[in-house]
Order: C-alpha cells, then structure tokens, then sequence
C-alpha cells in the first residue's frame, strides 16, 4: 500500500469517526435527566467542603433565582466568585444549598452572600447582601427577596 492511499485512508476514517452522532448511552443520560425545579440532591458533604443552606421566599413562578457567594473589595465591588448556584421560582419557598471550598476562604477580605430574580431577562428582585464571615457550614434561615430599585 502506498503512502497516498494509507494518508486518504486514516483522513477518511477520521471523518467517519467525527461524523457519528452521540452514543446511546449519552442519548439515554439526555433523555432521563429529571424535569424539575427542585434542587438535585448532591449527597452527603464531603469533608473538604463547607455548605451555606436555607430557604429563600418571594420569588415568583417562572422566575430564575440565581445565588452567588462572592468575594468583594471594600467599595462593594465583586472581585471573585466562590459559589454560585440558579434556581427556577415556583411561588413557594426555595431550599438551597451552596457548597464552597473553605481553603478558597480568603483571609482579611469580605466575602457576601447575594442572589436576584429575573423574569423574561428583566431584574425584578434581589436579595439583600449577606455577610459570610468564617468558612463554616452554617443554616442561614429563611431569606426574603424585596423588589429590585
């Protein structure tokens, strides 16, 4: 076999290759992946990590909820994120979960809690800020969303 037909022959088997659609595991994985607002159960925490739970009131069916741990300079401004996590409003009460690595915990700079609700791309509502001052897992209660300014 010459060198030609060897380099034609590995090019056209590469796009074949290429060209296949998803395997039927990953079609299946697609297909039954779960439909609902709730959030995913992501099992027991491991030891590296740290948790910020609670439940959040106000946000309207359809809404999308979205949640951020923040690091922030001393005028407010974030300058990294540490967590975030969005949630789909349903017109009642919205557990969350929030999972961070406490050795990302910076030392000496504030870190915040802040989340906002948008509908159809428009800010409706925000959460007020909410200081995170150890890197412990901690219960927050219940938070309630007040209307965007």
């Amino acid at each position: 076999m010459s060198l030609r037909t060897f380099v034609l022959l590995c090019f056209a088997s590469v796009l074949v290759a290429c060209s296949s659609g998803p395997s039927k595991t990953q079609q299946a994985q697609v297909l039954t992946q779960p439909e609902t607002d709730a959030p995913v159960d992501q099992g027991p925490l491991p030891a590296y990590q740290r948790e910020l739970s609670g439940v959040l009131t106000g946000a309207p069916a359809g809404a999308e909820v979205e949640l951020a741990m923040l690091i922030v300079d001393e005028r407010g401004r974030p300058q990294g994120l540490m967590a975030s996590s969005k949630i789909i409003g349903n017109n009642q009460p919205l557990p969350f979960k929030l999972r961070f690595n406490p050795d990302a915990f910076p030392a000496g700079a504030r870190v915040e809690l802040r989340g906002r609700a948008s509908q159809s791309g428009q800010l409706i509502l925000h959460l007020p800020s909410r200081i995170i001052g150890q890197p412990t897992t901690q219960a927050l209660g219940t938070l309630a969303f007040v209307s965007a300014p």
